[in-house]
C-alpha cells in the first residue's frame, strides 16, 4: 500500500515536470509565481497575505494542469475538427482565464497597499 502511494507521488511529479517542459503557458504561470513570491518576500507579507498568495498560485497552476490534461485527452481522440472537442478545450481554457483574473484581482488587493506605501516613502 505504501509503495503505491509513493508511486502515485512519483507519477504526479512526472506529470507536472512533463507539462512544465512542454507547455509554454505553464512556464509563464510558474515564472509569474516566482516573481510574486519574491515580491511577497520583499514586502514582508503577513501570514494572511501569504495564505492568499499561495492559494491563488496553487489554484492557477492546478487549473492550468487540468486544462493541459483535458487538451491532451481531446487531442488524443481526434485531430479533426469536432465541435464538442473545441467546446471542451475552450471551456477548460476559460477556466484558466477566470482563475487568472481572480488571481490578479487578489494580487492587486494584497500588493497595492504595499506598493502605495513604497511610493509614499520615496
Amino acid at each position: 500500500m505504501a509503495h503505491k502511494r509513493i508511486l502515485s507521488f512519483k507519477h504526479a511529479g512526472r506529470g507536472i515536470w512533463t507539462a512544465f517542459k512542454e507547455e509554454p503557458h505553464l512556464k509563464f504561470h510558474f515564472g509569474v509565481a516566482i516573481l510574486i513570491l519574491a515580491l511577497g518576500w520583499y514586502f514582508h507579507l503577513t501570514r494572511q497575505e501569504w495564505m492568499g498568495v499561495i492559494l491563488v498560485i496553487g489554484l492557477v497552476i492546478g487549473v492550468e494542469l487540468t486544462n493541459t490534461a483535458i487538451e491532451t485527452v481531446v487531442d488524443s481522440f481526434t485531430s479533426d475538427y469536432h465541435p464538442a472537442a473545441k467546446r471542451a478545450k475552450d471551456v477548460s481554457a476559460g477556466a484558466v482565464l477566470i482563475m487568472a483574473i481572480m488571481a490578479i484581482s487578489i494580487g492587486i488587493i494584497i500588493f497595492l497597499p504595499h506598493l502605495l506605501n513604497l511610493l509614499g516613502d520615496s
